[in-house]
């Protein structure tokens, strides 16, 4: 199947909430997101409105989505801005300007296809293109139990840091960074 990737509209809230609600219902989702269904549920419409416009906007944050031919989103990354010195909204602060992956989903029956490599060649282009602030880097954080996702980041390319953080609240638990450098 031919997908269209492209990011978000403000008018595409709708469908950003519903396909948040299903990436939270994957069996994974409790060590791939920071958040729960019941959370994102009991969100107003009015931070979905927000969140969606932001993203759409395209200047701290993007949020692309893979579009099949009927519409259906199939799925979806973002990349947040992280300056250089700023706290950050995940992990410890940026020495660099970089991009933070976060939100990384494909639905179970696209899984395979292709869908997340033209998610993150995307997403990898948005970041490398931004003028300001000119990102160096893009990293990730995912859950050390995150077996599936970690096969995924490392067939597209991405290297472990060697930074290790402890789950808050779980401090058994480890979260691992992975990195990406622009090609030269």
């Amino acid at each position: 199947m031919e997908y269209l990737i492209r990011p978000v509209r403000p008018e595409d809230w709708e469908q950003v909430r519903e396909f948040r609600l299903a990436a939270l219902q994957d069996p994974l989702a409790s060590i791939a997101f920071l958040e729960s269904y019941e959370t994102a549920l009991a969100r107003p419409d009015v931070e979905w409105r927000q969140r969606t416009a932001e993203a759409a906007e395209g200047r701290h944050v993007v949020q692309l989505v893979a579009e099949g031919p009927d519409g259906r989103w199939d799925g979806t990354v973002s990349v947040l801005v992280e300056r250089a010195g700023a706290a950050p909204r995940l992990g410890k602060p940026a020495r660099v300007h970089q991009g933070h992956v976060v939100g990384v989903f494909v639905r179970a029956e696209a899984r395979g296809r292709g869908v997340a490599d033209a998610l993150f060649r995307a997403a990898l282009e948005w970041a490398w293109e931004l003028r300001e602030p000119r990102i160096e880097r893009v990293r990730l954080i995912f859950h050390a139990d995150n077996e599936r996702a970690a096969r995924m980041y490392r067939r597209i390319g991405f290297a472990p840091s060697g930074d290790t953080s402890p789950i808050p609240g779980d401090e058994q638990a480890r979260e691992y960074e992975v990195l990406r450098e622009p090609a030269v």
